[in-house]
C-alpha cells in the first residue's frame, strides 16, 4: 500500500507542472468561425515569426513553433478567430 501511495504522489508531482503548460483558452467560437489556416499563416508571417517548424491546432488555439525576426525561439498561441497573440514564450 505504501508503494502505491508513493507512486501516486510521484505521478501527481510530475503531472502538475505539465498541466500548467497546457494551451491557454483562446476562443469559445466554433471552428467554422476560425480564420482559415492559410490566412493565419500569412498573419503569423506578417507579425514577424519566421522559419515556422510547427503550425497546429492546440485546444481552441492556433499554435506555432518557430523563430522571431531576431532569431529567438518562439512558441506562440493565437486566437484563431482574430489572429491575436494570446500567449507567447520567447526564448534565446
Amino acid at each position: 500500500m505504501r508503494i502505491i501511495a508513493l507512486s501516486f504522489a510521484l505521478a501527481t508531482t510530475l503531472l502538475i507542472p505539465s498541466l500548467a503548460q497546457a494551451a491557454p483558452n483562446c476562443t469559445g467560437e466554433p471552428t467554422d468561425k476560425w480564420m482559415p489556416e492559410d490566412a493565419m499563416k500569412a498573419k503569423v508571417a506578417a507579425l514577424g515569426y519566421e522559419r515556422i517548424k510547427t503550425f497546429k491546432v492546440s485546444g481552441n488555439c492556433y499554435e506555432i513553433y518557430g523563430y522571431t525576426k531576431d532569431g529567438k525561439k518562439a512558441e506562440v498561441y493565437f486566437n484563431p478567430v482574430s489572429g491575436d497573440v494570446v500567449k507567447a514564450n520567447i526564448g534565446g
